[in-house]
């Protein structure tokens, strides 16, 4: 971890000043109600520093946006983004010399709040903490493709729960299906929906592509699946590199099909911390398993360079996504 951590903190309706501290382990009451009840929000995000230029931050005012429709899910009081957005340049300009210089690392950051009041009942926090830790970050999955667990006996989210938002308990429910997954030789499971269990969602941690007949699938955002940064990002790309790009509901058994037809001859998940990340194999518990025909095939490979050419500052930002920060002597 860099040595040093931002922090403010939320009391009597009000965020308070941001300090930057050094780097160290918090102090909780045994009541705080983050410890019972997991009224807590996180995010992921990435800063790059590649052969001589940044740091660079990509999109992080989408980050401050979905950090907040977090807190609205969690009951959570909202950051003002430009409190999230200066912790996040601070934590960065202080940590230029932690940023790894090589293509496809750098530096991850993590901003959290966890709400801090001491008292043991079920009601919303009136007391919170943000803050904001990073770390320098190699490659997330680093060679081969993933097999992949279609997941059939639990699910992650389900309609008017909290699925969209990025909470812990999403990531805790999933840990089960991620041990069975990893006992029958899987590395990821790909979830379905809650309803009917056909549709698929989203990923652990990540979100779902397919190519099929040449045209770039995705599931369709819900209240159900985390409204990936990444992923909205690579529907953009995708369409200006000229690729047809669907977003819609994705039956499961449709894409098995497409799968042993050889029409789907891709398959891939994305996210901050993976990128892009090619799927070789889906299987599930009864021993089936389809191959995919090309895993790391040309579109996913063509957006995963586009994207961190963008990240890093080696093509033309024409979105405006990319932010230069201001590095801090010491």
């Amino acid at each position: 971890m860099v040595p040093i951590m931002a922090v403010c903190d939320y009391e009597n309706g009000k965020w308070g000043e941001l300090e930057l501290l050094p780097y160290g382990p918090l102090e909780l009451d045994p009541t705080a109600k983050v410890l019972h009840y997991g009224q807590e929000i996180f995010e992921g995000m990435k800063a790059y520093h590649f052969e001589g230029h940044g740091p660079y931050l990509f999109r992080a005012d989408q980050n401050a946006k979905r950090f907040n429709e977090s807190a609205k899910r969690m009951a959570m009081a909202e950051i003002p983004e430009e409190i999230y957005l200066e912790a996040v340049r601070a934590i960065v300009g202080h940590s230029n010399d932690f940023i790894p210089t090589q293509t496809g690392e750098s530096l991850y950051i993590r901003p959290f709040m966890i709400s801090t009041e001491e008292h043991l009942g079920i009601k919303p926090s009136e007391k919170f903490k943000f803050m904001v830790i990073a770390s320098p970050s190699g490659a997330y999955f680093t060679t081969g493709y993933l097999k992949v667990l279609i997941e059939k006996e639990y699910v992650r989210a389900c309609p008017g729960g909290m699925g969209a938002a990025k909470t812990g308990g999403n990531y805790a429910g999933s840990l089960v299906s991620a041990q069975k997954a990893k006992s029958l030789g899987f590395q990821q499971t790909l979830w379905l929906d809650a309803l009917e269990k056909c549709y698929i969602e989203e990923m652990s941690g990540m979100n779902f592509f397919a190519v099929i007949d040449g045209k770039l699938h995705t599931p369709e955002i819900q209240d159900t699946i985390l409204d990936g940064i990444t992923r909205n990002s690579l529907v953009q790309l995708a369409k200006d590199l000229g690729y047809q790009v669907i977003e819609e509901k994705m039956n499961i058994n449709n894409l098995l099909d497409a799968i042993s037809s050889g029409k789907c001859t891709e398959c891939f998940a994305c996210g901050t911390a993976a990128i892009i990340t090619p799927i070789g194999t889906l299987g599930d518990i009864e021993g089936n398993e389809w191959n995919v025909k090309n895993p790391e095939g040309p579109v996913a490979k063509k957006l995963r360079e586009t994207l961190l050419s963008l990240q890093e500052g080696r093509i033309e930002d024409i979105h405006g996504w990319r932010e230069t920060v201001k590095v801090v002597c010491h």
